[in-house]
């Protein structure tokens, strides 16, 4: 059996697209960490910050007043060069002149791919899901997403007043990449009448202008269609639907607003126990993990199996979100 690697440094870094709860992720790590007699090290700039050693002692001081603030306080950067060999090994330098024996990488499935790369090189690395998409298959919950849907359902409220007021059709594009989920749950939140997701890969625009006439002849003042952006096209659709209805129709992209803000209780909760998580598997010598949560408890994966998982939007909530829009 071989022996349990002994940690005294953990790193830090976030990856990818950044997420509301980040903060209290890195926070608990850190505070978790210098709790248990480790040092810790903030990687600037995520993976590329590790490339070009931006590297820095972190202190309980240092984290202290995060935890309510958005975005992430080590910044984040998307790396083309962590996809390459020569990239990997000029990390795995990094880490070893910074004495840095365990890695707790904060993002999506891209930075769990980087941590996998660098667990096969040598260090200890525990991946925590950070993105607002809801798209990682292991687990059902991601930080920031419930900061981003209640961003997102609070402005589709505002766009909703204003269109009743003018009699208007409302084309609101929320982020997710190729997930649905923001989509799904603000067209159930805001009682949506059509909800157009990336999973359901082409939607009927010909029924969508027969709905909106049918609705306007029973005397309905508005109509919101909730566009997920890996549909897209919002500007577009909504010339067509204007030009077939007669029902002046406005798009709207609610795009980056939706990464920032204050995190919510939610977010800031979860995130807090998985970066402790995270920290303490890293102690019990784990290594190419992901820490998710799955009925009602924080549990991990491996990272192959957590990378090669599918995840599927639940028919029957898409069932029920078509049911209450009639």
């Amino acid at each position: 059996m071989a022996e349990k690697k002994v940690i005294r440094t953990i790193g830090v870094l976030t990856s990818g697209g950044d997420a509301p709860g980040m903060n209290a992720a890195i926070r608990a790590v850190v505070r978790t960490a210098l709790g248990k007699g480790l040092k810790v090290r903030g990687i600037r700039k995520g993976y590329q910050g590790l490339l070009d050693e931006e590297i820095i002692d972190l202190t309980a001081r240092d984290v202290s007043d995060t935890i309510q603030r958005g975005g992430t306080i080590l910044q984040t950067a998307r790396c083309e060069e962590m996809r390459t060999e020569e990239g990997q090994q000029k990390a795995a330098a990094s880490w070893k002149k910074y004495g840095i024996d365990g890695l707790v990488v904060i993002g999506g499935d891209g930075s769990f791919a980087g941590a996998q790369k660098l667990a096969n090189l040598g260090i200890n690395t525990i991946g925590i899901p950070g993105t607002i998409d809801l798209d990682i298959a292991c687990t059902e919950y991601t930080i920031g997403f419930d900061t981003a849907v209640n961003t997102a359902m609070e402005a589709i409220d505002k766009v909703r007043d204003t269109s009743t007021s003018h009699e208007r059709c409302s084309i609101i594009e929320v982020m997710g990449r190729d997930a649905g989920w923001l989509a799904l749950w603000c067209g159930i939140a805001n009682g949506a009448e059509r909800i157009l997701l990336p999973e359901e890969h082409d939607f009927d625009e010909a029924a969508i202008i027969a709905d909106i006439q049918e609705c306007r002849k029973r005397g309905k003042k508005n109509y919101i269609i909730i566009n997920a952006e890996g549909i897209g096209g919002s500007i577009e659709l909504a010339k067509r639907i204007e030009a077939a209805t007669g029902m002046e129709t406005r798009a709207t992209i609610l795009g980056h607003m939706q990464r920032g803000g204050s995190p919510t209780c939610k977010d800031r909760v979860y995130a807090s126990i998985m970066g402790a998580k995270a920290v303490d598997l890293l102690i019990e010598g784990k290594s190419n993990r992901v820490v998710g949560y799955k009925g009602g408890e924080y549990v991990d994966f491996d990272i192959n199996e957590a990378l090669n998982m599918q995840k599927q939007i639940p028919a029957y909530q898409y069932e029920i979100a078509r049911e209450l829009a009639l």
